[in-house]
């Protein structure tokens, strides 16, 4: 773990072992932090607090962009740490990591027009909204996109003059600490930020009830979600929360097959379909549906599945054994229970080495109320479902406690507008999906979460918003 600047051992002296998911050997040990670890980041971070909320926006922006720089030096060498810990083709992990410089050096970049609000208001009063530091924050991302969500939310966070304390993944936390040690080799002073690792079940949930956390973001799980925002009502902590989802994917029959076929590739199997914004639910117009599942079957077997260091791998494996196992048993149940018809994949690899593989899966035929379209399937399979007419496709989007994301493939402008109006998503998109750029602030409705990153809104997100009235 990474305190005040300093690699550290866990107070309790435990550490625990990091898989490499592709052959389940251990890649090396970390400490196993508890509620003293915490209790000392909040220590060095309560400390260095002060004196960073003073420094000037632009001269935080100066550290995050020449963090931003090591990090593209570093990118191959991260890249590869990032494969062994995570088990993504390193190909994706090249992209997360440039992906995260990209988000560091869009927050830089924004620190020039990082400035308080002037008003002037009738009977001639004035108004100043300042945007102050909130002071010690924290922040626990997953395992999946360790480098990106660390970007995400220590960009932001850093740049609105905050202290923050970052719990890593038990998976993947190698990634975090690398990070992290760039953007203090960056300038950052010691104690701003601070990473731990080990389990969110004592250090995530003591890091949401202590009273000097004033803001938490938190990205995983809805279950998880909800009980990180009971436990934080005790003491009103702030809250963004980015939880799951089960996106809906909707292809009209006007739609440009290949690219809405490599579009479905692409976002579902993308990190062995381990992304909350991943491809879910593929509903496919009547007129078109056998000719695009014909397409999407050879292009799905088409990938090769293997570790994600070795060259030619398009799928790597999952995270853990643990993930695979409950993948396989839930498609298990819907081959037993009959709720659709698997059309390629739906197992373990012939002759895979030991490891977290799947095959890449589609299933077709699902029936209402199956598991692959009510829950979040965090893997390699795609359920797919054809409709007749627009109306049904978007109500049977709609049908979902989730609302993260969604897309529409088609070439009609009725259609669009009429899909991007009607869809309950934090994000639509129209003739791409997953692709979500610094730029734009991201987030879900409904049970995929409160508040929004990225883009100028994280920034808000980050501060106390004061208001001072003068009468001249």
């Amino acid at each position: 773990m990474l305190i005040a600047g300093e690699h550290r051992e866990a107070s309790s002296g435990r550490w625990f072992d990091v898989i490499d998911p592709a052959t389940g050997t251990s890649i090396v040990r970390v400490p196993r932090g508890d509620r003293d670890d915490l209790a000392e980041a909040i220590e060095a971070a309560t400390a260095a607090a002060p004196v960073w909320a003073e420094t000037m926006a632009r001269d935080r922006g100066k550290v995050l962009a020449r963090a931003a720089a090591l990090v593209r030096e570093r990118t191959d060498r991260l890249a590869e740490q990032l494969t062994r810990e995570q088990g993504k083709p390193l190909r994706e992990a090249v992209d997360e990591v440039r992906g995260a410089a990209n988000v560091l050096e869009y927050y830089a970049g924004l620190a020039s027009s990082f400035a308080d609000t002037r008003l002037r208001l009738a009977g001639g009063l004035e108004a100043e909204i300042r945007y102050e530091p909130i002071g010690v924050t924290g922040a626990i991302i997953p395992w999946n996109m360790p480098a990106l969500l660390s970007a995400w939310k220590v960009g932001p966070a850093l740049l609105c003059g905050n202290a923050v304390i970052l719990k890593a993944a038990s998976t993947a936390p190698l990634t975090p600490l690398a990070l992290a040690s760039c953007i203090h080799e960056g300038g950052l002073p010691a104690g701003v930020l601070n990473v731990l690792t080990g389990p969110g079940e004592t250090i995530g949930e003591a890091m949401v009830t202590a009273r000097a956390i004033r803001k938490v973001s938190f990205t995983g799980s809805s279950g998880t979600g909800k009980r990180i925002m009971a436990l934080a009502a005790g003491n009103m902590t702030r809250m963004t929360l980015e939880l799951g989802g089960s996106d809906p994917m909707i292809v009209c029959a006007d739609a440009d097959l290949g690219a809405a076929v490599a579009g479905a590739v692409s976002g579902r199997y993308y990190n062995s379909g381990q992304v909350c914004t991943a491809v879910k639910r593929l509903f496919v117009q009547e007129p078109v549906a056998d000719e695009f599942l014909r397409r999407l079957t050879a292009s799905v077997q088409q990938l090769r599945v293997g570790s994600g260091l070795e060259p030619g791998t398009t799928m790597g494996p999952l995270n853990t054994m643990h993930a695979r196992d409950e993948l396989g048993s839930l498609v298990e149940e819907v081959r037993d229970r009959d709720e659709g018809k698997i059309v390629a994949g739906g197992g373990i690899p012939d002759g895979a080495p030991v490891g977290a593989f799947y095959t890449p899966t589609i299933i077709t035929d699902v029936a209402p109320g199956s598991t692959l379209l009510t829950d979040e399937v965090f893997g390699p399979v795609l359920p797919v479902v054809r409709f007749g007419s627009l109306d049904e496709a978007i109500r049977r989007a709609n049908d979902s406690r989730f609302g993260l994301g969604a897309s529409v493939w088609t070439r009609d402008p009725a259609v669009i507008r009429e899909a991007t109006r009607r869809l309950q998503a934090g994000i639509v998109w129209v003739n791409l999906h997953l692709k979500v750029p610094p730029e734009v602030p991201f987030g879900g409705v409904k049970e995929s979460g409160l508040g929004r990153e990225n883009g100028t809104q994280a920034l808000g997100a980050w501060s106390e918003e004061k208001t001072v009235l003068v009468r001249p």
